[in-house]
């Protein structure tokens, strides 16, 4: 294995080399008639076949005359069949994930995967009044052009909301590309339209002119990395130029007045190509051609989707270091030879120390002693020989010249003392998942660099949608990646797919995925209800260990009072709550009491929730259901207390009496209910015949304030109706005498013998209403008092003499000199206490 013989399909154009590699035969039936729109997903992902509904097609035996979209393998194999029936269709293209979009003329959007689910979105701004003339896409978002002339961007497919652009230049619009928004300074969707001899610029905000006068363009085409453009015109000239329009890098011009098929790009270079012919372009007339006779060819490239008008044939987003041609009998991928392999194979790789090393390791094989002689001639340079020719095994789609490579780096790396193979390493383990995936089984032959692009994370999610769940799992364990997602795929696609009885897909799928990190049972569950196998979801369910990956779908497939269970059994009240409210909004009032009724806890959080939300009606009808009594009977009672009048309130307490009346137990709250309606009533009555108001007071307060206001016959019927003890009614009667400074009837009640609640608050309360000399009557008549307390008690009114004369009696010397202290020995009041005590405390 020569290098000539590695570079023999190598060709030459401006000093740059290009290479087509066939990566499948036979791909297609010859029966199949390429001429329809063909999109292909990015990073060798599937492509779209899609026959145009306006032209005439031949009838061919077989196959079915409906129109479909056909998603095909580059390898040929049918991957799914879209049935089509839902209107013209402008727009075919590619999400980054692989997920097809579908633009109909009315601006609908469907989002297709390739297990045939979908999800739909209107570009809306008039597309359904206006029409939508032709798409462009690229790895997130699209834009439209509507018959109006007017520019509808989508930035997000998950989430997409349509926007309208700047307002394009009145005229025809010749052709139009996109800038994607991972290439321009504004970090938004740019769009490149010719009109007239020029070309406009235009996004959210402005619409740019770029003064050019060599135009109309019939195709715009902006290259891969958005660093330049091809403006393509109808003289059949294409100006190649920076995407910023400052610099012109050159003219070329094809020499034909018949329009392009494609104006597109492999990789970083200019590419035109026709039905049957595809020219790589350089300066002048300088091209690289490649003749397909008799046999259409379709490109796949890295650059948007054409720009001609009508609507174009092919595709979406695509490969960012090549393009990819597609034919009834091949397909095949055209890249400019990477640097690497131009070391190894080029023509000027003769003495390179990369080229040498590969000749050594056929000397090895020879057994010829040279291999140490061409090892000695590029020791200087073995770790660069290595690394290149590692590197350029990795740009090969040949296994053979693969390990003929990186057994020239193993051998160049057993001479070195000192060298990190981590590379060579992990060069190895990705070339053979590429090997893997590239398989035409497979049919995704992912380039070196794709694959980076790409990462090996979402190409083995290519590879669950494909259904190569062993294959994922395979290259998830040898790249060390989790696999519990590859699990939970293939029990997914076991449940909507297998013909076996239920208990025998439950059975198989909890067998495999048992003892298997990070499974959710709830996701294949759920995949199991939208088949309509419920009872197979509610089984898979039960080995669901997470409460709240249970409850949801329990309630999706209306197992209410299962999912209830399951939250009771979570011991997560919110979980609780948020079923319980679910049950509310969806059963009767009755069904729904029922539910919960059954469980305790369930009852206890619809009683928690109402209380804390203050739903009374809720509470009422719990109580009800479930025949609290008291229950119900304290909701209305706390209703009654929060009404602004007595008689909504008194309502209120006779409907907390009527739950109650037929309780024996409960003939004390009856009791005070009547009581407090009775209370009720007469406040109403003072209310509206006295001169203030009294609602909302106790019996106490009631009658404290009929007395301070001077109705103390309506005070004495309070007593009579309640049956006030005489004890509070004194006391009360005190306070309002006190607040009132009645003095004269305080003085009228001293003269009585007895008092029920004696005298001491008589002294106190008048003492701090500021009256001594009233105070003072009451300390003679106090009984039961502490020893010296009198004497306190007339030095806190003033009579420090009293004060004296009861020391005196008391013989209580200390308060008699305290006293006699306090007056001072020299004045008249000094003197009389020091005659007072002379008797006694002097000898």
């Amino acid at each position: 294995m020569d290098t000539l013989h590695a570079r023999a399909d190598w060709e030459s154009l401006g000093g740059r080399w290009f290479r087509k590699t066939q990566q499948y035969a036979e791909v297609f039936d010859q029966d199949l008639d390429l001429d329809c729109r063909l999109a292909g997903a990015p990073y060798a992902g599937a492509i779209a076949l899609w026959r145009d509904e306006t032209k005439l097609q031949a009838l061919q035996p077989g196959r079915s005359s409906k129109t479909a979209i056909d998603i095909h393998s580059l390898a040929g194999k049918n991957l799914r069949s879209i049935p089509w029936d839902h209107g013209a269709i402008k727009g075919l293209g590619w999400s980054e994930d692989e997920a097809l979009l579908v633009v109909t003329a009315e601006g609908n959007v469907r989002c297709y995967d390739l297990q045939g689910d979908f999800s739909n979105f209107s570009l809306g701004h008039g597309a359904d009044n206006y029409g939508v003339e032709s798409c462009r896409f690229y790895n997130t978002g699209m834009v439209a052009l509507l018959g109006n002339n007017s520019f509808v961007a989508v930035s997000s497919y998950a989430e997409p909301r349509p926007k309208l652009l700047a307002a394009a230049p009145d005229g025809e619009i010749h052709s139009w590309a996109i800038i994607s928004p991972d290439h321009t300074l504004s970090r938004s969707v740019e769009v490149l339209v010719s009109v007239a001899s020029t070309v406009y610029v235009l996004d959210a905000a402005d619409c740019e002119d770029r003064m050019l006068d060599i135009g109309p363009f019939s195709h715009i085409s902006v290259s891969p990395d958005g660093r330049h453009a091809n403006l393509y015109g109808k003289d059949g000239k294409a100006h190649v130029i920076s995407s910023d329009f400052q610099e012109k890098l050159f003219e070329h011009d094809s020499g034909s007045r018949t329009a392009p098929k494609y104006v597109e790009w492999c990789g970083g270079d200019a590419l035109i190509a026709w039905e049957d012919e595809v020219h790589i372009i350089g300066p002048g007339d300088q091209s690289l051609s490649y003749i397909y006779d008799s046999t259409r060819v379709h490109v796949i490239s890295g650059a948007d989707a054409p720009s001609s008008l009508p609507p174009p044939r092919a595709r979406s987003v695509g490969q960012h270091d090549g393009a990819r041609l597609i034919t009834n009998d091949y397909c095949e991928f055209l890249e400019r030879v990477p640097t690497d392999s131009l070391e190894v194979f080029g023509h000027a790789s003769e003495s390179s120390p990369a080229s040498i090393l590969l000749d050594a390791v056929g000397q090895l094989e020879m057994e010829s002693p040279k291999a140490d002689d061409y090892i000695q001639l590029i020791r200087p340079n073995l770790t660069e020989a290595v690394d290149t020719c590692v590197n350029a095994a990795g740009r090969e789609f040949d296994a053979r010249w693969q390990k003929r490579l990186l057994k020239a780096a193993s051998f160049g790396k057993s001479v070195l003392d000192i060298y990190n193979s981590d590379d060579f390493v992990d060069m190895c383990e990705t070339l053979r998942v590429l090997n893997a995936v590239r398989h035409h089984e497979v049919g995704m032959p992912v380039s070196f660099e794709q694959y980076h692009r790409l990462t090996a994370e979402k190409l083995v999610r290519r590879l669950l949608s494909r259904h190569h769940h062993l294959l994922a799992l395979k290259i998830a364990g040898h790249l060390k990646l989790p696999s519990d997602r590859i699990y939970v795929h293939w029990a997914s696609t076991k449940v909507r797919v297998s013909a076996d009885d239920d208990d025998a897909v439950c059975r198989l799928v909890v067998e495999r995925l048992s003892g298997k990190a990070g499974i959710s049972f709830e996701e294949i569950a759920r995949a199991a209800h939208h088949e309509g196998r419920s009872r197979l979801a509610t089984e898979l369910l039960n080995h669901e260990p997470r409460g709240g990956r249970q409850v949801p779908l329990l309630l999706d497939m209306e197992e209410d009072e299962l999912a209830l269970d399951k939250a009771v059994e979570s011991g997560d009240s919110d979980l609780v709550l948020f079923v319980l409210r679910h049950l509310k909004r969806k059963l009767p009032l009755a069904a729904f009491f029922r539910a919960a009724g059954r469980r305790p806890a369930a009852t206890a959080m619809v009683e928690a929730a109402a209380v804390v939300e203050g739903d009374n009606g809720l509470l009422k009808d719990l109580y009800y259901q479930d025949d609290r009594r008291v229950d119900g009977a304290n909701v209305f009672v706390r209703e009654s207390l929060r009404q602004p009048d007595a008689r909504t309130a008194s309502d209120k307490l006779a409907l907390a009496a009527k739950l109650l009346s037929d309780t024996k137990e409960a003939q004390l709250e009856l009791q005070a209910l009547k009581e407090t309606r009775a209370l009720l009533r007469m406040q109403e009555a003072f209310d509206r015949d006295l001169t203030d108001t009294f609602t909302g007071l106790s019996v106490n307060e009631t009658m404290f304030k009929l007395m301070r206001l001077g109705y103390s016959s309506q005070a004495k019927k309070m007593q009579s109706e309640f049956r006030v003890p005489d004890r509070v009614a004194w006391w009360i009667r005190l306070r309002a005498l006190v607040a009132r400074r009645e003095w004269g009837e305080i003085e009228e009640i001293a003269k009585a013998k007895k008092s029920p609640i004696g005298w001491e608050p008589f002294f106190n309360l008048t003492l701090q209403a500021g009256n001594p000399r009233l105070a003072s009557i009451f300390v003679a008549k106090c009984a039961g008092l502490e020893a010296g307390a009198t004497v306190t008690m007339y030095e806190k009114c003033g009579l420090r003499i009293k004060a004296a004369e009861e020391a005196v009696r008391l013989k209580d010397g200390e308060a008699w000199q305290r006293l006699l202290d306090a007056a001072g020995k020299g004045s008249q009041e000094g003197r009389e206490i020091e005659r007072l005590g002379s008797a006694v405390f002097r000898k």
